[in-house]
């Protein structure tokens, strides 16, 4: 009988093919699905290719996703996309998602049912670790372990050890699993999970929407974790119903599972939280921030992109205006999240209160385009990452936060909590 396991243990003992894995040993698991971005994919395949590799390990478990610089922005970003579409063309990639099909690549898989619960996910982006919310795992890679990825079908990686954490009592009205997961980043650093599967649990992760789910282990990298992961459950069940393409695989922690550690927060004292520059951990509450002035506030990414967070957000700016100082950006995950967002009415909102709307694109997030920020401007922002020079110039500044706050920061010309404008 196997010794007890977490559910990051159980899904990689499965993947290879064994009753049980531990903690600290190396193995090599199958993949359910690799992927890569109109960045990453680039290098993999030149590195596929200069190892005289025929053809890929399953042409329908690789996903490529044209997203970072697109519609392209230069003739490099054009050239970049171009060399993804060959490959899609040439290895029959089912999952091959471009300009007008296509979302930011850690919205549109889960939508699409191409990833789901005890799946092994690999993915050539560090934020591929979003796909942890649906009770998988899946970790980031380097372009070159994707290339092998592609050609075997397999990845070798180290077990991690499980940090849990436990997050009791209900939030707040305006608290989202963003505010929560930088309150922990907060709390434990950067480093403070490395190398670590940061597994989310408790009474508030159990009433929170899939949406909340996926920001939260979306941003387990920024606390330098391997994954995150939360235990698929009735909420899990209804988002992959009629979505996953394959018959979903449950685990859960056993209860005598060892842990490396266990991190208790109380969910329901924790405020809408704001992370300052240049760290993620640089976190606080929203409302001691008042005095700082923005010049502009993005609402998207592979973090908040999704429909909730667009109802947050056209929650607070509806009727009202975006102040005259800010630059207001918007941006749907999805071609799917931007046909819901209209036709429930939050793209007029949006752009009633004079803030522009995107096409689907991660675009300012990681200083590509639609929105790079000059030399001593400010933007509150629903991205991930907030690293010097992230969104644009060295000497600019970029804060972190929820939908709630930065559609009140919008309007109010400076960092704000939403009851300042409802």
């Amino acid at each position: 009988m196997p010794r007890p396991m977490t559910i990051t243990e159980k899904i990689l003992a499965r993947a290879c093919r064994r009753e049980e894995v531990s903690a600290g040993e190396f193995v090599s698991a199958r993949l359910d699905l690799a992927l890569a971005n109109d960045i990453t994919a680039p290098l993999a395949i030149e590195e596929f290719e200069a190892a005289g590799i025929g053809k890929v390990w399953d042409p329908d478990r690789i996903a490529l996703v044209c997203d970072h610089f697109v519609p392209n922005k230069d003739i490099k970003s054009a050239q970049q996309a171009l060399r993804v579409r060959r490959c899609a063309e040439r290895h029959g990639i089912g999952g091959f998602f471009d300009v007008g099909r296509m979302g930011i690549e850690h919205v549109i898989l889960p939508e699409k049912g191409l990833v789901g619960p005890g799946d092994v996910v690999i993915g050539a982006d560090s934020h591929t670790c979003t796909y942890g919310a649906l009770g998988a795992f899946a970790t980031g890679v380097g372009s070159t372990d994707l290339a092998a990825g592609m050609a075997t079908g397999e990845v070798w990686l180290r077990v991690p050890e499980t940090m849990r954490f436990q997050y009791h009592g209900l939030p707040g009205r305006f608290v989202t699993g963003k505010d929560l997961v930088l309150y922990t980043i907060g709390r434990i650093g950067v480093d403070g999970a490395l190398y670590r599967a940061m597994e989310f649990t408790g009474e508030a992760i159990a009433a929170m929407p899939m949406s909340g789910r996926f920001t939260m282990c979306n941003m387990a990298i920024e606390a330098g974790a391997k994954n995150g992961i939360v235990e698929p459950d009735e909420v899990t069940m209804e988002y992959v119903h009629d979505r996953f393409r394959r018959e979903p695989v449950l685990f859960s922690s056993d209860r005598e599972a060892d842990c490396v550690e266990t991190v208790e927060i109380d969910a329901a004292a924790v405020e809408p939280q704001v992370a300052r520059p240049h760290l993620p951990s640089n976190a606080v509450p929203a409302k001691e921030l008042g005095n700082i002035e923005v010049d502009q506030v993005v609402i998207g990414s592979c973090t908040n992109g999704r429909l909730d967070d667009l109802r947050m957000a056209a929650e607070v700016l509806e009727g009202r205006k975006v102040s005259p100082r800010v630059r207001a950006i918007v941006i749907p995950g999805s071609q799917e999240v931007y046909r819901q967002a209209m036709a429930e009415g939050l793209l007029d909102v949006f752009v009633e209160a004079e803030a522009a709307v995107s096409t689907p694109t991660c675009g300012p997030c990681l200083g590509g385009h639609m929105g790079i920020l000059a030399a001593g401007e400010r933007c509150v922002s629903t991205t991930n990452r907030n690293f010097v020079g992230r969104m644009g110039h060295p000497e600019s500044e970029v804060y972190l936060a929820g939908p709630y706050v930065a559609a009140a920061t919008a309007v109010t010309g400076h960092v704000s909590v939403p009851e300042e404008v409802l």
